[in-house]
């Protein structure tokens, strides 16, 4: 019982060490490398430089400010669960951006772009391997998804192209086309240190006695839909259940959570799959 213990201390020890890496690594691309240069690649971060070259407001104020914001848009349409998700990240990042040293590292624009765009994607798929998440403009797309259906990718899309497109008011066609850059590595580097370029994640879970408690806390929580496959054992030749579920690669972290919250002993088999065509997940 204490090995158990001291592994789940120090489990999430390392999950808290890694949310800190991932959110500082967001702050470096940010104040050393896209601020400097004056491109605002999307998201909350993008529109904090926006309102820097436009009004002269620090970058760590705006951030704080919008994120409180989502916060509250995430209490009143999402949920508590939600709103303690995102909350870490929502006030940790501006204090990293506050103490991060707004300085040019790099001279060149094109190349401070694609080296900030690696670092802000690594940054995210960080985050998000840990279940956690840095707000912003995350939660626009959540709240539309929850109410009309429409996917998080294509509203975040729509989202981050509008804020692109304030760097030709603000700053000029150079930083527009940056930005548009830095938005497409950044997604590449994150879709591929998550699945290697893949969106969805199929997940089968076996558990000796508690698969019925894992999938009623996954659907209550996560709102995932699954499949409960009969299968047999190949050892014990003894009949069993399998659950199997498919998800977005952000989700995952937030599922392995679950899951051995209930059973430390479950059994899980992942695999990356390229589509998925209508059904619920």
């Amino acid at each position: 019982m204490l090995k158990i213990r001291k592994s789940l201390y120090l489990k999430k020890a390392g999950r808290f060490l890694s949310i800190l890496v991932g959110l500082e690594l967001i702050a470096v691309s940010v104040s050393m490398f896209f601020a400097p240069h004056k491109i605002a690649a999307g998201g909350a971060t993008g529109i904090a430089i926006l309102v820097k070259e436009l009004l002269n407001v620090q970058m760590p104020l705006t951030l704080l400010v919008f994120n409180i914001f989502m916060w509250i848009l995430t209490m009143i349409f999402l949920d508590k669960a939600q709103a303690a998700k995102i909350t870490f990240g929502s006030i940790v990042l501006p204090i990293f951006l506050a103490i991060t040293p707004n300085t040019r590292v790099i001279q060149d624009a094109l190349l401070s772009d694609i080296i900030g765009s690696i670092l802000f994607g690594l940054g995210l798929s960080i985050i998000y391997r840990m279940g956690s998440s840095a707000g912003g403009t995350t939660v626009p797309p959540m709240i539309l998804n929850k109410y009309f259906h429409i996917r998080n990718a294509n509203s975040l899309f729509v989202i981050d192209g509008i804020v692109c497109l304030g760097n030709i008011l603000v700053s000029g066609w150079e930083q527009f086309f940056l930005a548009i850059l830095s938005v497409g590595i950044s997604t590449i580097v994150l879709n591929y240190v998550q699945t290697g370029l893949d969106k969805k994640l199929v997940v089968y879970i076996m558990s000796e006695n508690k698969l019925e408690e894992i999938k009623a806390k996954l659907t209550a929580q996560m709102a995932i839909g699954s499949t409960v496959f009969d299968v047999r054992g190949g050892h014990s030749n003894q009949p069993k259940e399998m659950l199997m579920l498919v998800a977005d690669t952000q989700s995952y972290g937030s599922i392995l959570d679950i899951i051995y919250d209930i059973d430390q002993n479950a059994f899980i088999l992942t695999d990356s799959i390229a589509e998925v065509h209508n059904g619920s997940f």
